[in-house]
């Protein structure tokens, strides 16, 4: 599984909220700021005009007239959030309502905002801020008329609660909508991951299915199964060559063999026979050769499961050990075996073969005086084969290679053998869905076979 930090679907679905998230940030921000300038243009449009209407009934009655308005309209709306103010020179109120000129309005004709305390519940007073336009009249006299901006902050209080809704829900919206949208994206990767291990084992007539959507999906599911499609021809075609080759030479290089046999047993010159006899060997070593190929190529395109029997991979183990144990007893080599009752599905003729396969290169590269062992353990899940030597062993970066076919060790190359041992046995876990690893034993060698135990 694919951790979240480094998932390119949860990337995306993370990408949109953020960005959706920040889209719908930034136009409530736009509503809320276009808005708050509105409102404010409007406040001092109005106030602006009051203090025109002021200003001119106190050219026309005079001081007296206009602390009569003021009063009048104080009188007309109490509650009102309208704020009047006229003072002397001095600054000392002569009408409005409130009881002293507020010190930031002290100065030329300007805006100013200022705190002011209004009754709130009980005897708590409450602050707000106030705007107002400062008017000096002739003869000295001042003109202050505002509004309590109490109202304005409560719609601002109620724009930044709306905001905060409107973000919290369009984050929301982004990631349910990127979620969504992530496990789409994830479902038809993951198909195409599943197949492609399913191919990545071995199965290479499986295909990727399209939706028929037309998308880039599709095309990228049409690119690869055209892709696969030519892979496994050629993949067909070096087979099929190389079992044909195989096969095709098996029988000629019998049909050498039994004259090279007559050669050596006609008698005559005893360098002509020890030259036939080598040549046997030669023969033989090649007939080996074909033979384990056309094996491989069997197990290769044979279906899993054909023939299983339930098998005890501790008895085969067994069985194995007896047939080495004098391989290395005559050549020095300290061998030890064990294993308790391991059922497996197999096929045991299959499985005798890979762990003879395995104990042959574990003898041949073993020097004297070195060990091998063969442990066959078993839990509730698994069965285990470990085979292990005391070997040159295997370079991590060649353990991959040697599991393929001819592939030989520059080191091994003045030993006997064709490079087809370890071939056979990954063909056999294959067939089997068993794991097969290669470990260091420091020194030599560690092979680990592991199978399904059997219910």
């Amino acid at each position: 599984m694919t951790s979240i930090a480094r998932s390119f679907a949860w990337r995306i679905a993370i990408g949109y909220g953020v960005l959706f998230g920040l889209s719908g940030l930034a136009l409530l921000a736009f509503i809320y700021v276009s808005t708050e300038r509105f409102v404010t243009r409007q406040m001092e449009a109005v106030i602006e005009a009051e203090v025109q209407g002021l200003a001119e009934r106190y050219r026309v009655a005079g001081l007296r007239g206009l602390r009569v308005l003021v009063r009048e309209r104080i009188a007309r709306n109490p509650a009102s959030s309208s704020v009047y103010l006229l003072a002397n020179r001095e600054f000392r109120v002569l009408a409005g309502n409130l009881s002293r000129w507020p010190p930031e309005a002290r100065g030329a004709d300007l805006w100013v905002e200022f705190e002011l305390y209004t009754a709130g519940e009980g005897e708590r007073r409450e602050a707000h801020r106030a705007r107002a336009r400062h008017f000096e009249l002739r003869r000295g006299f001042h003109l202050l008329v505002g509004r309590n901006m109490r109202d304005f902050e409560e719609m601002r209080s109620a724009v930044f609660r709306t905001v905060g809704w409107g973000i919290g829900i369009a984050a929301v919206l982004a990631f349910v909508i990127a979620w969504r949208l992530r496990r789409s994206v994830v479902a038809r990767i993951e198909a195409i991951n599943r197949i492609s291990r399913r191919i990545m084992q071995g199965e290479l007539s499986q295909r990727i299915e399209s939706h028929g959507s037309g998308d880039e999906f599709d095309e990228l599911v049409t690119n690869l199964n055209a892709m696969l499609e030519r892979i496994e021809t050629l993949m067909d075609d070096v087979r099929r060559v190389s079992d044909n080759v195989a096969h095709d030479l098996r029988t000629p290089l019998g049909r050498l063999r039994t004259r090279l046999e007559q050669l050596r047993d006609m008698g005559g010159d005893p360098a002509s026979a020890a030259l036939a006899e080598a040549a046997l060997g030669e023969a033989d070593q090649m007939l080996a050769t074909f033979n384990a190929l056309l094996r491989i190529a069997r197990i290769e395109t044979r279906q899993r499961r054909h023939a299983f029997e339930r098998v005890d991979l501790a008895a085969i183990g067994d069985d194995v050990a007896d047939l080495y144990a004098p391989v290395a007893e005559s050549r020095d080599i300290t061998f030890r075996h064990s294993g308790i009752a391991s059922p497996v599905d197999a096929d045991a003729d299959l499985i005798f073969q890979s762990l003879a396969n395995l104990l042959d290169n574990a003898m041949k590269y073993t020097p004297e005086g070195g060990s091998v062992t063969l442990h066959v353990t078993s839990d509730d899940d698994t069965v285990t084969v470990v085979v292990a030597d005391t070997g040159p062993g295997v370079p991590p970066e060649e353990r991959d290679a040697v599991l393929r076919r001819f592939y030989r060790r520059e080191t091994a190359r003045s030993t006997p053998g064709s490079g087809l041992g370890l071939s056979l046995v990954a063909a056999v876990a294959h067939l089997h869905e068993a794991s097969l690893t290669l470990e260091d034993n420091a020194p030599g060698l560690v092979v680990r076979l592991q199978f399904k135990r059997a219910r």
